[in-house]
């Protein structure tokens, strides 16, 4: 290990959880609200150790309602904040995620995806909470998710997961696997100076002339701490722009529409992909977390036999990038979908390609991962 003077940073061997931990604690974030789940524990176990030496707080709730719960009254105080669980433990977040939503409170929810339902496969990997990150809480809401694909990328996405929730006010998802969750590698940690850290924007006026929920050109309000001197009422209600409840057609049209305009508008910030010999490609694999890995390799050993597969590693899953995705299927002959689930996101693809091209799905969900020869077979035949 290094001493963290270089200009590199420090070089550490982790596994993904571990990577995770590093990653919010680089990010600022000084509170974790949690409960034990595999296969998503190491985050808790490292988080109790971390945060205290920094001046941070880290408690184990009595379940994963009141986990969010603490962590969303954490970030109301000022504090960056996040939790972290897997199935069982996120289907019991799902009505504080719809608050963080509504309330605008920024917080980071990590699920690290087994085998479901239920108890299902606790220890065994899975893909199958790609649809319930979008929709798991109820009403219209807007909602960013990302997926981590290797250890190097648990930092780097946390870290990124954290700006983006601190910069449009609103609840952030990564979504990991068991796979990429305990996977150690060798990674190079930037220099903390290296590392991009936005922190939510706090009003600049007089307290009596702050206006919570106010409308801005960005569509993200400033947000006050609890304790600054700045009262405003926080509510799961539909609210007006000083946060109380309302009824007001034009009020509740004026405010969901300004939470999904602060999403939508900011796309191009939010979308990340990854992509490799894209360029010529006639076959397109799109992929994300542990089985992206795979698809990468597929995709090198279809190559060296003379077929021309690109791969898209999708690392936003939502907002879903069709921009980015919608051109490339109009000059492709084929697209494989290759996920541990019965085909969520290969469901998006098709709903996007509209029959321009052909489309197919490569699904397993009996907890194992997709090998390269899986999908390096199926390129072969297509």
């Amino acid at each position: 290990m290094s001493n963290g003077k270089a200009s590199h940073g420090r070089v550490l061997v982790l596994q993904g959880n571990e990577a995770v931990v590093e990653g919010a604690v680089a990010a600022g974030c000084r509170f974790f609200a949690g409960y034990p789940i595999t296969p998503a524990t190491e985050i808790s176990e490292a988080m109790a150790q971390r945060l205290p030496a920094i001046g941070g707080t880290f408690i184990q709730m009595e379940d994963e309602i009141a986990s969010l719960g603490a962590v969303i009254g954490a970030s109301l105080a000022g504090v960056k904040a996040m939790t972290a669980t897997s199935g069982p433990g996120f289907s019991l977040m799902q009505e504080n995620i719809g608050f963080a939503c509504v309330a605008e409170v920024p917080c980071v929810i990590v699920n690290v995806m087994r085998g479901g339902p239920s108890t299902g496969l606790p220890t065994r990997v899975s893909q199958g909470d790609v649809m319930q990150a979008r929709w798991g809480t109820h009403g219209d809401h807007p909602i960013i998710v990302l997926a981590v694909s290797t250890t190097r990328e648990c930092f780097d996405i946390t870290v990124r997961a954290f700006n983006l929730s601190e910069k449009y006010r609103t609840p952030v998802i990564i979504l990991s696997d068991e796979v990429v969750a305990h996977t150690r590698e060798k990674i190079q940690l930037p220099h903390p100076e290296e590392i991009e850290v936005f922190d939510r924007i706090k009003p600049n006026m007089p307290p009596e002339w702050y206006i919570p929920y106010e409308d801005t050109p960005r569509g993200v309000p400033p947000m006050a701490a609890f304790g600054d001197g700045y009262r405003y009422h926080v509510t799961g209600l539909i609210h007006d722009v000083r946060g109380f409840p309302t009824e007001r057609a034009e009020e509740i049209q004026a405010f969901l529409t300004r939470i999904h305009r602060k999403i939508y508008n900011n796309f191009h910030d939010i979308m990340m992909v990854k992509e490799e010999l894209v360029e010529d490609a006639e076959i397109l694999v799109i992929a994300y977390g542990s089985v992206a890995r795979s698809a990468r390799r597929a995709v090198k050993e279809a190559r060296e036999r003379g077929v021309k597969v690109g791969l898209i590693q999708l690392v936003t899953i939502w907002p879903f990038p069709r921009q980015y995705i919608e051109p490339l299927l109009r000059r492709v002959r084929a697209v494989l979908v290759p996920e541990l689930n019965f085909g969520q996101i290969s469901r998006e693809v098709k709903r996007i390609n509209q029959g321009r091209t052909r489309v197919e799905k490569l699904n397993r969900i009996d907890g194992q991962l997709i090998t390269p020869d899986e999908i390096l077979s199926r390129l072969l035949k297509l």
